[in-house]
């Protein structure tokens, strides 16, 4: 059977086309709104709440320093969005897409267009993920942003020690907290466009990759698993706090990132693989 002509599969589907539609939908705006007002929320509740009275430095949590810098105030924010808020924002975007398609009744026509299943589904990984990419930037972003307002451009304080470390020093090393942020939301993005091509049910696949989320984070508190909660996907989440030590350390992120892509590739491959011969219906 010969091709319509002018017919291209590697015209169908544009990214940009792609990029526009998810854009406007109404819960990619109101994701992006939350992101970007929840550092100012907490500014607010750090201005007008109680003081934390003063402790041994050797005591001092990151949630004692947030107010020391605006660079111990992004540390802050990210640390206590990263397990959740920023899961259900990737999850969100990456669980979304394919399963709303065919909660619309839409899938079936995009592939009778026709588009090909594997350029239908990259299309839309690709998008995805950058949205997901963009919602875990701007975060830490808009947060250095209102603790500088806030609080002024000083000197990071470390927690643990409270030791100081110069502010333009530390800087460069922040891209790297936020970069492998960035990695260790790959098992949730490819965990939750998995679920999206096994279910019509958005909230479904978004639930679904959150739940699995969640049990892990439960798993990895039973220290009766020993060595094994090295391999769950949450137990390297909070690595990127040794980029702000005053020694560099990489293991941890190099074995988080490692546990990351590992668990990413598979489940991409599954959720390609499985696509392939799925039978379209809706």
């Amino acid at each position: 059977m010969t091709a319509a002509p002018g017919y291209a599969p590697r015209r169908t589907l544009p990214l940009r086309v792609e990029i526009v539609r998810q854009f406007k939908r109404r819960r990619t705006l109101a994701m992006f709104g939350l992101l970007l007002a929840l550092p100012w929320v907490l500014v607010i509740a750090f201005q007008f709440g109680p003081q934390p009275s003063g402790q041994a430095a050797s005591s001092l949590r990151i949630s004692d320093l947030a107010t020391a810098s605006g660079l111990n105030f992004a540390a802050f924010a990210l640390s206590v969005s990263a397990s959740f808020l920023l899961v259900v924002a990737v999850a969100l975007f990456c669980g979304d897409t394919v399963a709303s398609e065919a909660n619309w009744s839409s899938l079936r026509y995009l592939l009778a267009a026709p588009i090909p299943r594997d350029r239908l589904l990259r299309q839309k990984l690709i998008v995805a993920l950058g949205y997901s990419a963009a919602a875990v930037i701007c975060l830490p972003l808009m947060a250095l942003l209102a603790g500088t307002v806030a609080f002024g451009w000083n000197d990071i304080q470390v927690p643990g020690t409270g030791e100081l470390i110069p502010a333009f020093d530390i800087l460069p090393r922040f891209g790297i907290v936020i970069g492998y942020a960035l990695v260790s939301q790959l098992v949730v993005a490819a965990l939750a466009f998995l679920v999206s091509t096994m279910t019509d049910s958005p909230l479904g696949a978004v639930g679904g990759a959150v739940g699995l989320w969640i049990v892990s984070t439960i798993l990895q508190a039973v220290e009766a698993l020993g060595t094994l909660r090295e391999f769950l996907p949450t137990f390297w989440n909070n690595a990127w706090l040794d980029a702000l030590s005053p020694e560099l350390d990489w293991s941890g992120m190099v074995k988080g990132a490692s546990v990351s892509v590992t668990y990413a590739v598979i489940l991409m491959a599954v959720a390609f693989r499985r696509f392939r011969v799925k039978d379209v219906v809706s």
